[in-house]
């Protein structure tokens, strides 16, 4: 027995030095990739994409607890154009609301309807609509069940398209070096151009023009690398610092609503390093407000938090 253990011991005494000398000799191959030069921007290729996005928002109390929680999902297959003066050609294949408690409900008016994006330097189409998503698509919308989606749910539906952009703004190229193409190294951290940048938010009739979303001083960094769908992506961090907003909802004619409040959003972008595409986004959101509301002697405060989930996948289960 004794000569046993002396067997064993001797066989770890030489396995540990051998085991050390392996990680040696990984240890400049792992600098290398942590060290070496990344071009976040490449072409991005032409095969057909699909992703899949839910967005949960819920509605605290301010004791903390949750008052209410909203869930929306949006299917989307994009096919690249061969023309990037086109832009390529989304697809929304289903969207499906869940309001508190209600029972998930297909928006039908919204299925099987195509658009075209593509990233400009203003980001907006000669209507002034951001991404070019055209706003009469969310008048009057309703469930499959013919019941109408009220107005502020109505808006969550039309943010899902502008949120799902934002995450290629956030990880492509844009003007003066401060987007996703000045990102070249592990660690690199830059002030993105979308800072205190003030898009509109006004949709329809239900919330009027003025309505605006302000950014904060926004950043981008490289976080590092991944695989996501088994693909080598660079992880890009992206926050919005402390931005602002304004609404005027009109809930009925005569009738005006405002509402001010602070917003911040931020999360992290998986894309890949050879197709360009993005395989994975995560976006979480805290926004604080108060409304005013004709009538009502004390204002309306709210808290919301958003959380959303972009997958990339390689086709859809419905």
């Amino acid at each position: 027995m004794k000569k046993l253990l002396s067997l064993l011991a001797l066989a770890i005494i030489i396995a540990i030095p051998s085991l050390s000398v392996v990680s040696a000799q990984k240890i400049p191959v792992a600098r290398k990739v942590l060290q070496q030069e990344y071009n976040l921007v490449p072409s991005l290729s032409k095969d057909t994409q699909y992703y899949e996005m839910e967005s949960v928002l819920q509605e605290h109390n301010l004791n903390g607890t949750i008052k209410a929680t909203d869930i929306y999902r949006l299917y989307l297959r994009c096919v690249p154009s061969a023309n990037p003066e086109t832009g390529d050609e989304y697809t929304c294949m289903k969207f499906t609301v869940q309001l508190n408690q209600s029972a998930e409900s297909i928006v039908p008016s919204l299925t099987g309807w195509k658009y075209y994006f593509s990233l400009t330097s203003t980001n907006r189409n000669d209507k002034g609509e951001v991404f070019g998503i055209d706003h009469s698509k969310f008048e009057q919308l309703k469930d499959e069940h013919g019941k109408v989606i009220p107005t502020g749910n109505t808006y969550h539906v039309y943010n899902a398209f502008i949120d799902f952009h934002s995450m290629s703004v956030f990880a492509g190229r844009s003007a003066k070096d401060s987007g996703a193409q000045a990102l070249m190294h592990i660690g690199d951290k830059i002030i993105h151009s979308a800072s205190y940048s003030q898009p509109p938010v006004n949709l329809g009739s239900g919330i009027a023009e003025g309505s605006y979303f302000k950014n904060g001083l926004v950043t981008l960094a490289f976080k590092g690398l991944g695989l996501m769908n088994d693909k080598t992506c660079a992880i890009i961090e992206y926050d919005s610092g402390q931005s602002s907003f304004y609404m005027l909802m009109k809930p009925m004619p005569n009738m005006e609503v405002p509402t001010t409040g602070s917003s911040h959003y931020f999360g992290d972008i998986y894309k890949d390093l050879s197709s360009g595409w993005i395989q994975k986004a995560v976006l979480h959101e805290i926004v604080i407000s108060e409304t005013t509301v004709p009538g009502m002697a004390n204002k309306i405060n709210g808290v919301i938090e958003r959380s959303i989930s972009i997958k990339n996948v390689k086709q859809f289960s419905f």
